[in-house]
């Protein structure tokens, strides 16, 4: 019997069914998204001419956690991710932290993608084209993995050809200068930490893929190779659309720009370009929340088989395979905050979170040893190092908001942890009908 067959024949139980090519879309889908469309300007703002600098501080931190996480996920092919992992190798508190910062960090990250589809679809009614675009996606991920990996797949497919204009028309117009991408004076430490982090928003993708891991084929050779493949793929696409956009606008224009890259083609001569532009950061944002949505979904799933969130959570649905009762809060929750959430807000504190979850994975990695996969010392060492760098370099009301949520999830287990010692020293005393009975009768 097969494996799929086997999962398949369980009722709590994910079938694995997806490839290397599914979970790399599907990785690709998260992270192309988010970053372009969403960070380039804010990051560009922070960093002045040292975005391209930035951009290389995320890469590599990005990297070491994706090897972490890569090394991790071959090793305990469930669903959870870094709850998991944390869960196994550091203790039951850092494992549900790990959750809850995932949860929390990537549930105000949907919200931010949905919104990003209504300003590009229809400014003047964002968040209503938001919450529509959570419950049609909610709708897709409800009915199987694979149609959410095909449907990915079309995605990432138009807006690499979007991205691959705006990089041919801004390089080859007469309004490209090399000098642009000189780093100058106004580029400081801070400056480049916090575009890092903001950038580093755009390639938590491939996280997708771990937390996808009870549903992957061969999940030992299938995840750590996908992983690399899809970070790789969109560093060379930031790249080369940060450097376009740069040479074109110049650092300031870019850092000032609501649309930077619609304003990129017009600056180049190439105004026609600019609907396609607009058309392709709405299906970008619309990719990267539903891979968020799925994502999400699994790690909630994880935590409430262990009952860090309500159980019902953890049923499968006996036809689709997949947790419907988790996508269905996850969908509810996120559709709440896309109608009320502001995008900026929501990008900077689900950094927080995201950087505070791989700082957790990067100390899992630690632990493991050579013949259990362990990467090189060094890898856990910097990308551990570097979540906790930029996860405290980017704008204070982020880190303060960040970080209070985080306590008040430690908070939660601890109160949890408290009731459950207590019942276990003090259970609960019971006593027969006839007994209680008995002690009612008068005394003769």
């Amino acid at each position: 019997m097969s494996k799929g067959s086997a999962a398949a024949g369980v009722p709590d139980q994910l079938e694995r069914r997806l490839g290397v090519v599914d979970a790399v879309v599907i990785g690709l889908g998260s992270m192309i998204g988010a970053g372009i469309f969403a960070a380039l300007a804010p990051a560009a703002h922070a960093a002045g001419s040292g975005l391209l600098v930035g951009l290389a501080v995320a890469a590599v931190v990005a990297y070491c956690n994706a090897t972490s996480s890569a090394r991790l996920a071959a090793r305990y092919p469930a669903s959870g991710g870094t709850y998991v992992y944390g869960r196994e190798r550091l203790g039951a508190f850092w494992g549900y932290l790990a959750g809850w910062a995932f949860v929390v960090g990537k549930t105000a990250s949907c919200a931010a993608m949905a919104l990003t589809v209504g300003a590009y679809v229809w400014p003047g009614q964002a968040h209503a084209v938001a919450v529509g675009a959570v419950v049609a996606l909610t709708a897709v991920n409800y009915v199987g993995v694979q149609k959410s990996a095909w449907l990915t797949r079309v995605i990432v497919a138009i807006v690499l050809a979007v991205l691959a204009a705006v990089v041919v028309a801004s390089l080859t117009s007469d309004a490209a200068d090399a000098a642009r991408l000189d780093v100058g004076a106004d580029a400081s430490a801070g400056g480049v930490l916090q575009a890092a982090g903001l950038l580093f928003f755009a390639f938590a993708g491939y996280a997708r893929i771990a937390t996808l891991g009870e549903e992957v084929r061969d999940p030992a050779r299938t995840i750590p190779r996908a992983i690399p493949i899809a970070l790789g793929i969109t560093l060379a696409v930031y790249a080369l659309v940060a450097v376009s956009v740069l040479t074109v606008l110049g650092p300031d224009h870019l850092g000032a720009a609501a649309a930077p890259l619609s304003d990129a083609v017009r600056a180049a001569g190439a105004d026609w370009l600019a609907p396609v532009v607009r058309v392709g950061a709405a299906v970008a944002a619309l990719g990267s929340l539903l891979a968020l949505i799925l994502g999400v979904s699994r790690t909630t799933l994880a935590m409430a088989r262990d009952r860090h969130l309500p159980h019902a959570l953890s049923t499968v649905h006996p036809r689709f395979k997949v947790p419907h009762r988790a996508e269905l809060v996850v969908g509810a929750v996120v559709a709440v905050l896309a109608a009320v959430a502001d995008v900026r807000g929501a990008i900077g504190f689900s950094s927080f979170g995201v950087l505070a979850y791989y700082a957790i994975a990067n100390a899992s990695a630690w632990t493991l040893t050579p013949q259990e996969g362990r990467p090189a010392r060094a890898i856990p060492v910097v990308g551990a190092a570097g979540c906790l760098a930029l996860a405290f370099a980017l704008p204070l009301s982020s880190v303060v908001s960040g970080a209070a949520v985080l306590a008040a999830g430690a908070a939660a287990y601890g109160i949890r942890r408290t009731l459950l010692r207590r019942q276990a020293t003090y259970p609960p005393k019971r006593t027969t009908r006839r007994r209680r009975r008995g002690l009612r009768r008068p005394a003769l």
